[in-house]
């Protein structure tokens, strides 16, 4: 298992859009992905959890893989909220 904290750089946050890209990237991955959020865990293969996390800008979240590719599922999603999810 690892993890790593991040903030999020998105001037509104973690809504559909960017919560879908998010979703996406971790789907590529076999690894179990959540995100601790204050006192919530979400799915981060799903958007509906990740949406109900209630992201704002300038939150700081704690990615958490845990499986075979872990360690690369992890750099990934850093990188991707680290250049704004597309945004």
């Amino acid at each position: 298992m690892v993890s790593q904290k991040v903030t999020i750089k998105n001037p509104t946050g973690l809504h559909l859009r960017p919560a879908g890209i998010l979703c996406k990237e971790a789907m590529q991955f076999k690894s179990l992905i959540t995100f601790q959020h204050r006192d919530n865990t979400a799915n981060a293969k799903s958007v509906l959890s990740v949406l109900g996390a209630c992201v704002k800008c300038g939150d700081e979240i704690t990615f958490v893989c845990e499986g075979e590719d872990e360690q690369e599922a992890l750099e990934t999603l850093v990188a991707a909220v680290e250049n704004g999810l597309g945004e």
